[in-house]
């Protein structure tokens, strides 16, 4: 029997794309959440999300500068109930410009800039204070002029050697281009980055030998993504819905399930928008998957340009 059973849920983390503003991409999201979705609204949809998480276990947050109010209501929800064993990550790069319209051209915009960094890394300081333990660049592609920024890039090594660790988050087909290349990257004769967030779900695994590489190298492996943006959920491939009805649990619990038996990944995020979801993600915490699951969930992989094709048309809602 291969897999995971009763997997303690301090591997998991809750990410807060989903609730820091009022329209994000997921599937299966602007069911549940509050009508209409003024700001005091989200910020009590965070409170109730990260309260029932951090019942359950859960010790880490992730977050982003661009997740419209979200590093604002979690420190705010870290003061409040004064928890000192929470852990949060956050990124820097792209900035949120919709200025909470849901109907709007843009909702944020990316740019890896000297300019960009010193704007977003002091109010990300002061707003999570010591919570704070990973910074990582926001979606790092091959193609980001990071990698030429040789001043950037001494700044982003004062901040490791303060003792932040330092991270990437991916995107795109090309996830595998980008975790080499961070890899590769040194300042100061040591690596620059020591952690790595990327995609890898029972759609998109193309990243998984890269991301077991950087964990056996000693980077820290976040998963994020791990219900493909909702999709997993709301509308399965044969493969995810057969498991589920054989073990007479959601789809949701069995994407979950099959990203903890991947024993590269460190911290596996949960994107709930709401309480109820939360408890159906943490069924996967209970759900063993055997050899047979394991072969069947293969089977849902696909083309990963398709992948990344069809959830760059995902509406923001």
């Amino acid at each position: 029997m291969t897999g995971v059973a009763n997997a303690p849920t301090e591997r998991l983390g809750v990410g807060l794309a989903a609730l820091g503003r009022p329209a994000y991409i997921n599937v299966g999201r602007a069911e549940v959440l509050p009508g209409p979705r003024t700001v005091e609204a989200m910020r009590e949809r965070t409170r109730q999300v990260l309260d029932a998480a951090y019942a359950a276990g859960i010790r880490h947050v992730d977050t982003a500068r661009s997740y419209g109010s979200a590093e604002l209501f979690l420190a705010e929800w870290l003061r409040e109930r004064g928890h000192a064993d929470v852990v949060v990550s956050s990124k820097w790069g792209y900035a949120y410009v919709a200025e909470w319209r849901i109907e709007t051209e843009v909702h944020e915009v990316k740019e890896h800039s000297l300019e960009r960094f010193r704007q977003q890394w002091p109010a990300t300081r002061e707003t999570l204070g010591e919570h704070l333990r990973l910074y990582q660049v926001h979606s790092l592609t091959r193609d980001s002029p990071l990698f030429e920024d040789t001043e950037l890039q001494r700044e982003l090594a004062r901040v490791r050697d303060s003792g932040m660790l330092l991270g990437i988050s991916t995107t795109g087909a090309g996830q595998a281009d980008a975790i080499e290349a961070a890899w590769d990257l040194r300042v100061g004769g040591e690596q620059l980055f020591g952690a790595v967030q990327s995609t890898w779900n029972s759609l998109e695994p193309s990243a998984g030998k890269a991301l077991r590489y950087a964990h056996e190298g000693g980077w820290r492996v976040l998963v994020k993504e791990t219900l493909a943006n909702g999709r997993l959920a709301v509308r399965p491939p044969a493969p995810v819905a057969s498991v589920a009805g054989r073990h007479g649990v959601g789809a949701d619990a069995v994407a979950l399930a099959h990203v903890l038996a991947q024993p590269w990944a460190d911290t596996v995020l949960l994107g709930a928008a709401s309480v109820g979801q939360l408890r159906s993600n943490l069924l996967a915490c209970s759900l063993t998957l055997e050899e047979r699951d394991l072969d069947e969930l293969a089977a849902a992989a696909g083309d990963p340009a398709t992948y990344w094709g069809e959830r760059s048309a995902l509406p923001w809602h």
